[in-house]
């Protein structure tokens, strides 16, 4: 089964300093039939304006990714971390047993576009730990580079979860196609840009879903930046 989710129909709140769309059910963004999928819970395409930030919060058992798109996220954490992450940059904290965090934007004139992804973890009660990776552009041109794994494969940042991540980027004749494997869900997301996935133009904002399908298939890119998560079921 094929489900287009468009960008439109995403949650969406503006704080002012922050704004943001979320994919699925979040704060005070409540959607039954957008829970989640698979183990992926949480999309938030994330607009922070300059000089200001999230102030020091926590979390716990999740598996939380950044993915910066423009500007630069300054993290400080409980364990330690200070750390800018810049785009081209993956994040990986796992909160286990629990972290504080807080991310900015100090740019005085720029503004902070980011993805943050949840999805849960296989184990909890872990001890809280910090991973941040760069993925040249060069990797993710014309295929999908994978960017988050639960054995850190191929270089890729690793998470204590049964999931998968791939970044790509696809203009022109550019193409790529992912196998799922029988009972997992295929879940693409288009950063920017403009792609087919299966079929199904998709532009920035918009997902795919994929439930019971044989593979993840992208084509007839323009300038388009892409996400793709194999997902447990």
């Amino acid at each position: 089964m094929l489900t287009v989710r468009k960008s439109q129909d995403r949650g969406y709140a503006d704080h002012g300093w922050l704004k943001s769309f979320h994919s699925f059910s979040f704060a005070g963004y409540y959607d039954p039939e957008h829970m989640g999928f698979g183990n992926l819970r949480v999309i938030n395409e994330d607009r922070i304006a300059p000089g200001t930030g999230f102030g020091t919060h926590g979390h716990r058992d999740m598996e939380i990714i950044s993915y910066v798109l423009e500007g630069n996220l300054a993290h400080m954490d409980s364990m330690g971390n200070v750390k800018g992450i810049p785009p081209g940059d993956v994040q990986r904290m796992s909160a286990g047993t629990g972290v504080m965090h807080s991310e900015f934007n100090h740019a005085p004139q720029q503004v902070t576009h980011f993805l943050q992804i949840w999805i849960e973890p296989s184990v909890t009660g872990i001890e809280p730990s910090y991973e941040q990776k760069t993925f040249p552009e060069a990797d993710k041109r014309g295929r999908l580079r994978l960017v988050a794994s639960p054995d850190a494969a191929e270089g890729s940042v690793k998470i204590h979860a049964d999931a998968r991540v791939r970044a790509g980027l696809f203009d022109g004749d550019e193409a790529a196609e992912l196998a799922l494997a029988a009972g997992r869900k295929g879940y693409v997301h288009v950063v920017r840009g403009e792609i087919e996935a299966n079929g199904h133009p998709l532009r920035a904002g918009d997902a795919l879903m994929l439930d019971g399908e044989p593979s993840v298939q992208l084509r007839h890119g323009r300038q388009a930046e892409v996400l793709v998560f194999d997902l447990a079921p």
